[in-house]
């Protein structure tokens, strides 16, 4: 266990470095300008080449790669191009990191009770009006593109039924006469972007739940237990369920992402003010060090929450172990 654990940690930190090159090069590679965003055509040359010189645009890349390398492990992410050269983590965290972290925890949380319980049911009624019905169902909804799902909710309970508010989330610096107040309005944006995000992660986690019950239902083991005389309740949620939870684990790890990056379509439809749409806003003014710093985090979280999964696979699995 503790070699496994040790190589999986390098593997972890060598995924970090490779992770973080690539972040660096990929926004580089993008066609257009920061220069557009960030000078006025009618700013002075004099001024534009110290604009340039401040964010270190006229350097080569591989300095500029360097001195990425350098102010990260300090713990400088830079300064934003476009928003009002804000440094970076002052842009990431805070409200829309608070956001997103809300909308994607709740959606991939929702998706993921729902998606197993409606699994583990239809898998135990293979072939019965229930497993075609919850089936077509889930493929429907993982089938239709998230900002489509999006736009019918919008039109739906937003123009037709007047059910959800349609417009921007309220502006950062709105104030209210209580929390309760605060909370109510809060939800009542939140619901759109979350039936949204729900419908969208539901379809995967159903299909997978399902169809790995069905494929432990063939294993040996499944067959032992019935033989033994154990009811069909104890073989289903003891035996099958435990062991179909595996690949749950892995694909709720992948997920993590959307907790710092948000769907950004999602965000974006809904004009939700989170990291999603920051995405959205930074790639259309090339900001690259809000990019960078976005991906940083993402890169993390994934690189960490599949560490986190691997030992759980070794705690619930000893083939893995060995």
């Amino acid at each position: 266990m503790k070699d496994y654990i040790l190589r999986r940690a390098g593997q972890s930190i060598i995924t970090f470095f490779l992770a973080v090159t690539v972040n660096f090069f990929v926004f580089r590679m993008m066609p257009g300008s920061p220069l557009i965003a960030l000078i006025d055509p009618r700013v002075p040359p004099e001024s534009r080449l110290l604009i340039i010189d401040r964010f270190g645009l006229n350097r080569p890349l591989w300095e500029q790669f360097l001195l990425y390398f350098w102010n990260l492990f300090h713990g400088e992410f830079g300064i934003s191009f476009y928003y009002s050269n804000t440094p970076v983590v002052d842009v990431i965290l805070g409200r829309r990191l608070f956001n997103t972290v809300v909308l994607m925890g709740l959606s991939i949380a929702l998706a993921l009770i729902i998606g197993v319980i409606i699994g583990v049911k239809a898998a135990s009624k293979r072939g019965t009006k229930t497993d075609v019905s919850a089936t077509i169902f889930s493929l429907v909804t993982y089938s239709f593109p998230v900002f489509w799902i999006g736009l019918l909710v919008l039109l739906i309970f937003g123009y037709y039924l007047s059910l959800l508010p349609i417009g921007p989330t309220p502006a950062p610096g709105l104030r209210y006469a209580s929390f309760f107040e605060y909370a109510v309005d809060y939800l009542r944006y939140l619901i759109g972007p979350l039936i949204t995000l729900t419908l969208s992660f539901l379809g995967g986690y159903f299909l997978i739940m399902r169809n790995t019950i069905l494929d432990i239902f063939t294993e040996d083991y499944m067959l032992t237990a019935r033989a033994k005389g154990l009811s069909s309740r104890k073989i289903l949620y003891t035996h099958a369920m435990k062991n179909a939870m595996l690949p749950m684990i892995s694909i709720v790890a992948l997920h993590m992402t959307y907790l710092i990056g948000g769907a950004t379509m999602t965000e974006t439809v809904f004009s939700w003010y989170g990291l999603g749409l920051l995405i959205f806003e930074s790639v259309r003014a090339k900001d690259y060090p809000v990019l960078q710093g976005i991906f940083l985090l993402m890169t993390i979280v994934v690189i960490i929450s599949n560490f986190i999964a691997d030992l759980i696979y070794a705690y619930l699995d000893p083939r893995i172990r060995y």
